[in-house]
């Protein structure tokens, strides 16, 4: 199978987590703070992996100044993206209980674009990570993939309690299922040739929107419910992360 292709097929796998976490948060009746200590795991599995596989090779591939610029930029144009979608009713997309936007308090197209904000920088990264010798970072797949289903659990759940359809919560994480794999796909190919410093600033900019979409969605979501837990949780979640790249390397 092509390297490109083999990239596809990665990020759609990553990205199909987050149908697997809708369908458990819409056919179970999952408890509250299981919710967010899931969530609290895959945060700390995300901090991991952006720490030791996406600034570190960063870093290394492209030097301080690439990586730094890359991660300042990631972090302002999610803020100013997910600012500008919060404006029209999407602030809580993520969230599983009743904070979650109804029907008639947010158009459908802003929660959408808000789930795909979300995701696209994670899938990006699974397509430069081939560009290390054709092999995909397991690492990063498995981050990406277990902090999915948390994602898709919560945001599922809430758009169920608040009156969401079927059709429409498993049409946005189908979609965004399909265009992680895209995004995978384009992350190889498009950075394939370039040069060392374009790929680490990328990289960063990837972890930089990562980090932010940590701190203004899960981790909050996370600590509402299990906040004499979560930090225990997370740490769980960031020490199987990186006990997983210690092995893999």
């Amino acid at each position: 199978m092509p390297v490109w292709l083999q990239a596809g097929a990665w990020g759609l796998f990553a990205g199909g987590a987050l149908v697997v976490g809708a369908a458990i948060g819409w056919f179970v009746r999952v408890p509250q703070r299981v919710v967010a200590a899931v969530m609290a795991f895959g945060s700390g599995v995300l901090i991991s992996a952006l720490s030791f596989e996406l600034m570190d090779e960063a870093y290394r591939s492209g030097g301080f100044r690439a990586t730094a610029v890359g991660f300042l930029g990631g972090s302002l144009v999610y803020t100013a993206a997910n600012k500008l979608l919060s404006m029209h009713g999407a602030k809580h997309h993520k969230r599983s209980g009743d904070k979650h936007p109804a029907p008639d308090q947010a158009g459908g197209a802003a929660i959408a674009v808000g789930a795909l904000l979300d995701g696209i920088p994670e899938s990006i990264v699974i397509g430069l990570s081939m560009l290390r010798g054709g092999a995909v970072s397991i690492v990063a797949v498995a981050a990406i993939f277990l902090s999915n289903v948390p994602e898709g659990l919560s945001s599922a759940a809430g758009m169920k309690k608040v009156g969401r359809s079927a059709a429409y919560v498993f049409g946005v994480w189908c979609a965004i299922a399909l265009a992680s794999g895209l995004a995978a796909l384009a992350g190889y190919t498009l950075f394939a040739g370039a040069a060392p410093e374009v790929v680490s600033a990328t990289t960063a900019t990837a972890a930089g929107a990562i980090l932010t979409m940590l701190v203004d969605t899960m981790i909050p979501e996370a600590f509402e419910s299990a906040h004499d837990y979560a930090g225990l949780i997370a740490v769980a979640g960031f020490l199987a992360a990186f006990a997983l790249s210690k092995l893999a390397g």
